[in-house]
């Protein structure tokens, strides 16, 4: 489902979504509140999520579809402007899987919609610390204990996958296969209670596991 209160960009992203053999696009939606709405009618699986909307916005939205829901709630794909939108770091929190920006190329849109749907986050490394470094500041801090529950190589695996890496580079910064780093990112994921790899990230950095880079 794609959202977003400009007909010509949801006109856009459909058209990109329709195209694929193994994607369609099930409804659209103006503003936060339709959002909720359709996706209550029409189940999707991943939802293209505008943030600066009029009415209800996306990250309002994003908290209603995904808040208490497990994996009955869509996966939300935030898109956003980085130079404007300074409600990211929230959206995140609220729910979403991760974002991508509006100007990315076709190929990144899709290729953010197949990563969210199977289930994963989807993390552009340098994008997104970028994002975190600007935005974590103003969140509140969480509780040092979490981090107890993990063992040694859980906690490496933390901060490695706050870096942005996947699970073949993790296994080869470790020494170990991509089975045993997904089944260390799933026992982490739950002594955490967390959802997936970007609510991880976000953990990780409020931790102070993990530092941005600063760029000039």
């Amino acid at each position: 489902m794609v959202v977003d209160d400009q007909a010509v960009v949801r006109a856009g992203f459909a058209a990109i979504v329709d195209a694929e053999p193994d994607l369609d696009v099930v409804g659209e939606a103006e503003d936060g509140a339709a959002a909720v709405r359709l996706a209550g009618e029409l189940a999707p699986d991943v939802v293209l999520m505008d943030i600066r909307m009029p009415g209800m916005d996306g990250l309002t939205a994003t908290r209603l579809l995904t808040e208490g829901r497990g994996a009955e709630a869509p996966r939300v794909l935030v898109l956003t402007t980085f130079d404007q939108d300074v409600y990211v770091h929230d959206a995140l929190r609220a729910g979403a899987s991760g974002f991508l920006l509006k100007d990315a190329l076709p190929e990144e849109l899709l290729a953010g919609i197949r990563v969210v749907a199977s289930g994963e986050a989807m993390l552009a490394p340098t994008v997104t610390r970028r994002l975190i470094a600007a935005f974590a500041d103003a969140a509140p801090a969480p509780d040092p204990e979490l981090l107890e529950s993990l063992t040694p190589r859980e906690r490496e695996v933390l901060t490695l996958v706050a870096a942005g890496h996947t699970n073949a580079e993790i296994a080869g910064a470790l020494g170990v296969t991509t089975g045993t780093v997904k089944s260390h990112v799933n026992a982490l994921l739950g002594k955490l209670g967390l959802r997936d790899r970007v609510q991880a990230t976000i953990l990780a950095y409020d931790l102070g596991l993990a530092r941005p880079r600063r760029t000039p």
